[in-house]
């Protein structure tokens, strides 16, 4: 990595959930180095703070631009929804992409559409509710509906989530046997009313509780339409950030044939690598 003295990056804010976006274009970071680079850039203190990285590339022909979702900790998600949205509206920014767009992942196809700071975000297909597993951490006993939103996602419903202890039961709950080989993202929800909820989540890979999760907000809304929890198709979720993202589909919520994330984003600085930042 000592060829890469300098290189520019984005600092994005999903509702709190938060990233460092490099346009990756002209492929300055080689593909070996893209983990290394996400954990420098996101250490707190000693780099630029984030929960993840995300590097912008040509795609084929049949999109707009390809896009690589990396944790703080540097292993490589299949799917973002919250840095989705923040990698469009960096790709109008940049004139990479009009307001309308497309763009590759590694879980599929995401449609996007920018208007202003408010961006939604078409997911790739969304695979049916895979069962329920029980599961007992340290006392604290909840049931765990799986689900894949591009991710995977365990999701319990709680009467007091204000009371949950997501750091550690997370983390535990993370690991857990039944969610094995690959573990997953967990959610704990709250319903609010036939069309509302408010959800934490602790994500693997960040390896703590983030203000926000696309993704799990996502994985519960569909998850609690299809257990008859909400009665609404737009689903608007209370997230830990203080602000609300809506998760709209269309056809039945256990097989949904579109899926929408929509919600701000915050554009909040940008800036230049200077060789310090590897340092260790």
């Amino acid at each position: 990595m000592e060829k890469l003295e300098k290189f520019k990056f984005h600092k994005y804010s999903g509702h709190g959930n938060d990233f460092v976006i490099i346009d990756n274009w002209n492929l300055i970071i080689p593909e070996a180095d893209l983990a290394k680079i996400t954990k420098l850039m996101c250490r707190q203190k000693f780099g630029v703070g984030a929960d993840g990285a995300v590097f912008i590339s040509e795609g084929p022909d049949e999109v707009d631009f390809a896009v690589r979702f990396f944790n703080s900790d540097g292993s490589e998600a299949d799917m973002c929804g919250n840095a989705s949205r923040c990698a469009a509206h960096l790709a109008t920014v940049l004139s990479i992409a009009t307001s309308e767009m497309t763009f590759k992942t590694k879980a599929g196809i995401v449609e996007a559409s920018v208007a202003d700071h408010v961006v939604s975000v078409m997911l790739p297909k969304i695979g049916r509710p895979e069962g329920a597993a029980l599961v007992d951490v340290d006392g604290f006993s909840q049931t765990y509906h799986r689900i894949n939103t591009g991710v995977p996602h365990a999701v319990a419903w709680v009467e007091d989530l204000e009371a949950v202890n997501v750091p550690k039961y997370g983390r535990l709950v993370r690991r857990h046997s039944s969610f094995q080989p690959d573990g997953a993202n967990v959610d704990y929800v709250k319903i609010l009313s036939d069309d509302s909820l408010a959800i934490r989540t602790y994500e693997r890979g960040v390896e703590d509780e983030t203000l926000a999760c696309g993704t799990g907000v996502t994985a519960s809304a569909l998850l609690s339409a299809a257990q008859g929890l909400v009665k609404s198709n737009s689903i608007l979720c209370k997230t830990r950030g203080g602000e609300d993202l809506t998760v709209r589909f269309e056809g039945p919520a256990e097989s949904p044939e579109k899926v929408f994330l929509i919600g701000a984003v915050r554009y909040t600085f940008s800036g230049q690598v200077e060789q310090d930042l590897f340092k260790k």
